[in-house]
């Protein structure tokens, strides 16, 4: 077994890829490290030494979606996609399509990084800091499943305009000082700190609003998980109110339809008119 370790880049496992497709090596006798971590069973082999004789033509919408698929973080998470790669170089492009078994785990991995890239744009939720502070001036802190913070935080160039922000996360962040993207693949340790101990000047204020406007006779659960699932809630400022609101419309509170600050006033007399 020939281990390699890509420090999970795509353009170092692509390089990687290349060559071993040049010696026409099996997927089936490779092995790639994840996150540092070496296969277990693996048994180093000798690897062959400079460029192979093999060429393979490889359509450039394969790279494309062998490198969105790059971002999911799982099992397998390289292998799959060499694999994927030595069917296509020796002719068979069944293995990009959904109705083969390697192309359908390829393409659900394609659909989880894209859904994941899209949960970031609903639900970061930026901070103000205070217009004396230095640095970003606005922060945010997100933990995304897969590795889509750099390539989907480009979003949020053209929604904020010329101000510096920035998002952290458990992993890598993202700054923007008005003019360049700055990714940093191990989020500094300052950044995350400053996205998770901001105060929010408005935060009173939304909680009101959010719990107001919270309609108890239309919630459907497992369709409000499915937009927002639960792993979101513990960063978001309303997640706190939510499983008490979820608990009061299972309590009755769907017949009602008001919020209890309202159900609970009197009625104003209305004179009728002779």
């Amino acid at each position: 077994m020939i281990n390699l370790d890509c420090d999970d880049l795509f353009d170092t496992w692509r390089q990687q890829a290349r060559w071993l497709l040049s010696h026409e090596v099996d997927p089936s006798l490779v092995s790639w490290a994840s996150q540092g971590v070496a296969d277990l069973f693996a048994s180093d082999e000798p690897v062959p030494e400079g460029q192979g004789p093999f060429t393979a033509k490889i359509p450039r919408v394969l790279l494309d979606t062998l490198e969105q698929a790059s971002r999911y973080r799982g099992d397998q998470r390289w292998s799959l996609l060499y694999e994927v790669l030595w069917r296509v170089s020796h002719g068979d492009r069944t293995a990009m399509m959904a109705g083969d078994k390697l192309g359908s785990e390829l393409q659900r991995r394609i659909k989880q990084v894209n859904r994941e890239a899209h949960h970031l744009h609903a639900f970061v939720r930026f901070i103000e800091r205070p217009s004396s502070s230095a640095g970003p001036q606005y922060v945010a802190w997100h933990e995304p499943a897969h590795d889509i913070l750099h390539s989907a935080s480009e979003h949020f160039i053209g929604r904020m305009g010329r101000h510096r922000w920035l998002i952290a996360t458990p992993r890598d962040g993202v700054y923007y000082d008005g003019e360049q993207l700055i990714h940093q693949r191990q989020c500094p340790l300052e950044w995350q700190q400053l996205a998770q101990n901001v105060d929010d000047p408005h935060g009173d204020l939304w909680l009101t609003y959010y719990s107001h406007i919270f309609n108890p006779a239309r919630l459907n659960e497992k369709v409000m998980q499915g937009h927002l699932p639960a792993r979101f809630w513990k960063n978001l400022p309303e997640g706190e109110l939510i499983p008490g609101l979820i608990t009061q419309a299972r309590m009755g509170k769907q017949q009602n339809g008001q919020a209890s600050g309202i159900a609970n006033r009197a009625g104003k007399r209305i004179a009728l008119k002779s």
